[in-house]
């Protein structure tokens, strides 16, 4: 087992803003998140509400992606439930998703497999927001090219920290950090009973979320892999940043295939973009409830009759993935 392994864990940068919700937060087939990995070492130091992420040394490093796809008939009967798949750099996560929660049912790398079929982990239950903290219990097998046998282990999942990150040359207010702990015990396949661990596969991950972002602006992960009997001790780190954290102004403006305006507005937003003849709009409250669906054909949509808040509209078209806007309501 190596280090693609541990990242993998860790690797679900699926939450956003300061309240987490299913229908904001949750991957769909078709989406793909352009990344990039982070040249230095990301500071995790600072803790507690109204913090400040300082990170203004970070570099961009090589380009990446990640892609959610449907999962294979093979694949759900191979890990169970599973809904959704993701796909980056010759890895594979497979998740299941419920009206409550995001839970892990596969990893699969090169090296190794984690198959979560006895008791998926889960990765968030919605809504989360700063102070959010969940221990669950995950089990199953794991099968790699030096060993193979079953783990039992912990998912901790804590909203720790809230603030201000600043990444590069860029300042991202309001930023939710998300924190999740992993410790499995390993153990032979005859050891049922889980009596005598035969390794660790411990790991850590920190993943930063800004409500302008469904997913992580910054992730940065480290961990170990332990198996005494097979002389095996790795340990690994590494971070992976959204590409526009390194754009110029410039080059986001370009980027932007969805925009809305004025933005806070007090009776109508105007939406500007590659919208379809056939597109429709469905405006959520921050806690994931559908307010208003509607048609979109002139751009315009009409939100007098909203309270003052903030919220999120969801734009779909028949040949389009979706996408989603936070505006405010004034």
């Amino acid at each position: 087992m190596k280090k693609t392994l541990l990242i993998l864990i860790s690797a679900t940068g699926i939450w956003s803003a300061q309240t987490i919700t299913k229908a904001f937060n949750d991957p769909i087939v078709g989406e793909t998140v352009n990344n990039v990995n982070v040249n230095g070492t990301v500071n995790n130091s600072a803790t507690g509400n109204n913090a400040t992420f300082t990170n203004t040394t970070l570099t961009a490093g090589t380009a990446t992606s990640t892609t959610y796809s449907a999962p294979t008939t093979s694949e759900i009967s191979t890990f169970p439930g599973s809904t959704i798949k993701m796909t980056g750099d010759g890895n594979i996560a497979l998740y299941k998703q419920t009206a409550t929660k995001l839970e892990i049912t596969g990893l699969v790398t090169p090296d190794a497999t984690l198959n979560f079929s006895a008791n998926n982990g889960t990765i968030i239950t919605y809504p989360a927001s700063f102070g959010y903290n969940e221990t669950d219990q995950a089990q199953g097998t794991f099968t790699s090219t030096t060993a193979s046998g079953l783990f039992k282990g912990t998912i901790v999942n804590t909203a720790d920290a809230a603030g201000t990150l600043l990444i590069g040359n860029k300042t991202y207010p309001n930023v939710l950090r998300i924190k999740s702990v992993q410790n499995f015990n390993l153990y032979q396949s005859t050891d049922t009973f889980f009596v005598f661990s035969i390794g660790t596969v411990t790991n850590t991950s920190y993943s930063y979320y800004s409500g302008t972002t469904k997913f992580a602006i910054l992730t940065s992960t480290s961990g170990n892999i332990s198996v005494p009997l097979l002389s095996i001790n790795q340990s690994t780190s590494g971070a992976t940043a959204l590409n526009e954290a390194f754009l110029a102004v410039s080059d986001l403006k370009l980027k932007e295939k969805l925009s809305i305006y004025p933005n806070p507005a007090q009776d109508f937003i105007q939406i500007k973009g590659e919208i379809s003849n056939n597109s429709q709009v469905n405006i959520y409250g921050l806690d994931g409830k559908l307010i208003k669906t509607k048609d979109l054909k002139s751009g315009k949509v009409e939100i007098s009759e909203l309270p003052p808040s903030a919220y999120f509209i969801e734009v779909l078209g028949s040949n389009k993935p979706k996408e989603t806007v936070k505006f405010i309501k004034k």
